[in-house]
């Protein structure tokens, strides 16, 4: 009788390990007892806003893996019960009829009527500590950029209570930006402290910190502080950083104003070569500009798995494009009007609407997007007030690399040394053996293709259309202009330039207005210096 108890004994623990044994790879029956969940889950079915207040706390302090699944849904307005049983559920869709998953198990139940489920409805206030508790829970998050987001999100709900939770995670912080973050929530709970010594302890910690929240409390403190020497220091200490503020804003907008001027780089820096090379006036050189955007639309709707490698295989094919397209143009119509400004100014300006209507036609007036790579996408967060979009970065970048790329073909290759001899002197070059006519065509289309390549960066910034070189022809010639007809350094100056005091000056007269201020001072500098800031060398610039 003994032997079999035993037997029994030892086989009732197999099973139980074995059991046990399986259930750690079912994490949802594995933790369905958890009577801390229970308890939360039956007490949110209750129609008493306070009761599901009560049962938010709970949950979250479960430490059950579901917890945060099921704060979410409750915050997203996905929580539902079956009214006949009281189970509660998950629900998706939307009709007559919704599927529903069992919160407890995560098995599909099928789909009801929606008549047969009913909302856990919820208030502000457990909206409130729906957001705290989850950013609780998201603290221990093994992702140090979930934690810092939490930790930003925790920051509206603390209290002088949270100062013990705020330095046990800071023992064990590793990452310098979340302990940051952390520190920050520590000295904003310092400034809600009752004792006079804390919170000025807490002001001298907040000096010059740029996270948004910390100027909110200084700014309620200064409304409640009824202490002279704690609202003096407050005072001090926003001050501080609404500076620190400003100047930020000032890179921020120098920033933008490098970014607007390398697109103007671009776009004006083919106009350039030929208007200083061979003197003439291409009207149609936003065209150019457009046909390069419009390559890139195609090749990416040739490759629309692998944008990225799209956009790269955009800038040879654009400039080939719009190169060959500029070739076109001058051995046809170009050539023959040497020496005739006017009638040149009237054909290239034909030209554009020739190939703005062949655009219209072959892809409808409508405006196409290009999509952005991944690399090209977000934001270099470098402090709280100051961000950089790593497209303006990357085209800011992509439009120095063009004008070094081109500078040194011009200085180094015989070509370039060819066009440098003809935009000099012509006539001394031709005495020379230099071909004239095939530098021309040649230099035209050059100045074509780095239109087109323009226009692969001009893609990434707005959207595609028939239109979109008419935006930016005037603005290329008044950069030309302003810089010195035919002079790369005139174009690259001239170009960031103007993109600087267009960013400084919309916000005191508009987008409109600013062009025509910085319209206005190009005609008076040019009255004043009519050879632009960088004349051309040699005896043509004499």
């Amino acid at each position: 009788m003994t032997l079999l108890f035993t037997r029994q004994h030892l086989f009732l623990r197999l099973f139980f390990f074995c059991l046990s044994f399986w259930a750690m790879g079912h994490p949802c029956l594995a933790t369905e007892d958890n009577s801390q969940l229970s308890h939360g889950l039956s007490q949110l079915i209750q129609g008493n806003f306070q009761r599901k207040e009560e049962a938010v706390k709970i949950i979250a302090t479960s430490g059950d893996p579901r917890a945060e699944q099921i704060l979410q849904a409750l915050l997203a307005g996905k929580l539902y019960r079956i009214k006949r049983k009281d189970t509660l559920v998950y629900k998706e869709g939307k009709g007559k009829k919704v599927a529903i998953t069992s919160v407890l198990t995560g098995e599909s139940l099928g789909t009801v009527k929606k008549r047969a489920i009913k909302k856990i409805t919820i208030n502000n206030a457990i909206r409130g500590k729906l957001h705290g508790q989850l950013a609780l829970i998201n603290l221990k998050n093994p992702d140090s950029q979930i934690r810092l987001q939490a930790v930003n999100k925790l920051i509206p709900t603390l209290s002088p209570k949270s100062a013990g939770t705020l330095e046990t995670l800071l023992q064990t912080e590793r990452n310098d930006k979340v302990r940051e973050a952390l520190m920050t929530a520590r000295a904003i709970i310092g400034l809600r402290d009752t004792e006079k010594p804390r919170r000025l302890e807490a002001l001298d910690n907040l000096q010059g910190n740029l996270t948004p929240s910390v100027k909110n409390e200084l700014i309620r403190l200064l409304t409640e502080e009824q202490d002279k020497e704690i609202h003096n220091k407050a005072q001090a200490t926003l001050n501080g950083i609404q500076s620190k503020i400003k100047l930020y804003g000032l890179i921020e907008k120098l920033f933008f104003g490098l970014s607007l001027g390398s697109v103007l780089v671009l776009a004006a820096i083919g106009l350039a070569i030929t208007f200083g090379v061979i003197g003439v006036i291409n009207m149609a050189h936003g065209e150019l500009i457009m046909l390069g955007a419009y390559t890139t639309y195609v090749i990416q709707q040739l490759m629309p798995n692998a944008i990225g490698t799209a956009l790269l295989l955009s800038i040879p094919a654009a400039f080939i494009v719009s190169g060959a397209t500029g070739i076109l143009i001058e051995r046809t119509v170009i050539r023959f009007l040497y020496g005739r400004p006017l009638e040149t100014l009237l054909a290239t300006f034909g030209i554009s609407l020739i190939l703005q209507q062949t655009v219209r036609t072959i892809f409808s007036p409508l405006n196409r997007s290009v999509s952005t790579p991944a690399w090209m996408s977000g934001s270099l967060q470098l402090n709280p007030v100051l961000s950089l979009t790593v497209n303006r970065i990357t085209i800011l970048v992509f439009a120095l690399m063009v004008f070094a790329g081109l500078y040194m073909t011009l200085k180094k290759s015989s070509i370039g040394l060819q066009v440098r001899a003809a935009a000099q002197n012509r006539s001394m070059a031709r005495a020379m053996g230099i071909k004239a006519a095939r530098v021309d065509a040649l230099t035209f289309g050059l100045g074509s293709g780095i239109a087109g390549i323009a226009g692969v960066a001009l893609s990434q910034l707005t959207n595609v259309g028939p239109n979109l070189g008419q935006s930016y022809i005037i603005d290329s010639f008044m950069v030309v202009v302003f810089g010195g007809v035919g002079n790369l350094w005139g174009t690259l100056v001239g170009g960031l330039t103007l993109g600087v005091a267009n960013k400084f000056f919309e916000p005191w007269t508009g987008a409109v207005l600013a062009k025509i201020v910085i319209l206005v001072f190009i005609i008076l500098f040019i009255q004043k210096r009519p050879q632009g800031l960088f004349p051309q060398k040699g005896r043509a610039g004499a």
